[in-house]
């Protein structure tokens, strides 16, 4: 298991044959080149419903009309997300605040530019153990425990920080070394996001995760065989629980190909 804020992609081996490629990347932050996957991949996962989609769409759309407008919107949004914004924004040298979400978004439109199939590994809303997961957030978050716990956010920010500051990572080579302080606000804001619904309620939400994951990697495997690689993109704080879930072993869930289409706008 690599330490918990290490930089860099993580390779899962799957023993039914392929491999995973996580990738790992920072809310809203946009990563240099130097810092994007290099490696070979026949598939794409994300950890968002397909609805993510049509968001990403609007948000296009919001900017164009404008500009900062989604940033604006998420630092009177409150709770840990505005506290993360509103500090990652005041981080230098790293471009950040930016929507839709960057390093997904980019990952995404390279997918349908080179017709790969994407995998959207959180449920729909019709899918009913989804919903019965929802259910359990929503009454974990709000227990009048937690409620009262979210008057004192701003506290409970900045005993993180001090916590999470152990846990940074030199960057790569040539990248500044502010993204090792970006790296410790996305952790914070995950832990906060996490203590939110309960880490029992999140340990089933990434086990849920890993057998659809698995199922994927599953679905790529009936056109790559054992060398399918399917390139999961996800938060680095989140990495080593998926990575945990994965060692688990659930059985893979199986999982509706999505094959995209070509886009005359993709970026590379």
């Amino acid at each position: 298991m690599p330490a918990r804020l290490e930089w860099g992609d993580c390779v899962w081996e799957d023993p039914d044959g392929g491999k995973i490629l996580l990738h790992s990347v920072l809310p809203t932050v946009v990563y240099p080149r130097s810092m994007r996957t290099r490696e070979t991949w026949h598939g794409l996962a994300l950890l968002e419903s397909p609805d993510v989609v049509d968001l990403w769409i609007q948000e296009e759309k919001d900017e164009a009309e404008s500009p900062g407008v989604n940033l604006s919107h998420g630092l009177i949004s409150g709770g840990a997300f505005g506290i993360f914004l509103e500090e990652v924004s005041m981080v230098e040298d790293v471009t950040s605040g930016r929507f839709p979400d960057p390093e997904p978004r980019r990952l995404h439109r390279n997918a349908v530019r080179h017709e790969r199939p994407v995998f959207f590994i959180e449920p729909t809303a019709d899918d009913e153990r989804w919903n019965e997961h929802l259910t359990r957030e929503a009454k974990a978050a709000s227990h009048w425990r937690k409620l009262l716990g979210m008057i004192s956010i701003g506290g409970k920010w900045r005993k993180r920080v001090k916590k999470n500051i152990f846990d940074a990572q030199k960057p790569p080579k040539g990248v500044s070394p502010n993204f090792g302080s970006v790296a410790v606000l996305s952790a914070t804001w995950w832990d906060l996001s996490d203590w939110t619904i309960s880490p029992e309620v999140a340990a089933a939400r990434d086990q849920r995760y890993a057998a659809r994951i698995r199922g994927a990697l599953s679905a790529l495997r009936q056109e790559h065989g054992s060398d399918a690689t399917l390139l999961l993109v996800l938060y680095l704080p989140h990495r080593n629980a998926v990575l945990g879930a994965l060692d688990s072993l659930p059985d893979g869930e199986e999982i509706s190909l999505i094959t995209t289409l070509s886009d005359e706008n993709e970026e590379e």
